[in-house]
């Protein structure tokens, strides 16, 4: 097994960027939803309603990529860096909220795992079986790894060495509607979570956490131990 593709998404819910090599260390990839469209609630911008989150699609339509002069972020109106006012005001109005691009503070900008990662062969199986586009941007992975056999992600136990880095698993991940949106580069809609949910209970792909941080790459080999 090895590393097809690392993408890394520097404001959460918008679109991200591949990268051929990426450091990780305790908290994930360096960089990876480091900010995050916050309301005045402290609620941040998403696909779906919770105590932390509130639905606001318009994020979708907004993408973010590590440049030099910081995060970039691209949208119908234009480009911006994040800290510029523009950006704040762009999204305000097209989210019908006042919200700015924050840093990640006391409310987390992760969900439920630092690092996510699906398998190649898992992703063929849901186009086949479920009929879905089954583009690995719609689940928005951190990693994705060649595998032979679908779903065998699932049950890797003990350390997962990639490059530099230790990870280990952390749990199965359950999926929103979020899947079925236009996101992130794909601009077509798919039905994927509902024969997800007849089928494999709403659950693909899997959390890590970082254990010994470290560089890892496109190519890198999968190691279980």
């Amino acid at each position: 097994m090895d590393v097809t593709a690392l993408r890394r998404y520097p404001v959460k819910s918008m679109g991200g960027e591949a990268l051929a090599t990426v450091e990780l260390d305790g908290r994930g990839l360096v960089g990876d939803r480091g900010y995050a469209v916050r309301d005045a609630e402290a609620r941040l911008a998403s696909g779906k309603n919770t105590t932390r989150l509130v639905r606001r699609d318009g994020v979708f339509a907004y993408s973010a990529r590590t440049a030099d002069a910081g995060v970039e972020v691209c949208g119908p109106g234009g480009t911006w860096v994040v800290g510029d006012p523009a950006l704040d005001r762009a999204l305000s109005v097209d989210l019908g909220a006042a919200v700015t691009v924050a840093p990640e503070d006391d409310v987390p900008h992760f969900d439920d795992g630092a690092v996510s990662l699906i398998g190649t062969a898992t992703l063929e199986w849901c186009a086949r079986e479920l009929g879905a586009d089954a583009d690995a941007r719609r689940l928005r992975p951190n990693i994705v790894v060649a595998t032979s056999e679908p779903f065998e992600e699932e049950d890797w136990s003990g350390e997962v060495r990639i490059g530099d880095v230790v990870l280990r698993p952390a749990g199965r991940i359950e999926r929103c509607r979020t899947i079925d949106l236009a996101q992130d580069g794909v601009e077509t809609r798919t039905r994927w979570l509902k024969p997800l949910g007849d089928q494999r209970d709403m659950r693909v792909a899997i959390y890590l956490d970082v254990i010994t941080p470290g560089r890892i790459a496109v190519g890198d080999a999968v190691e279980l131990r």
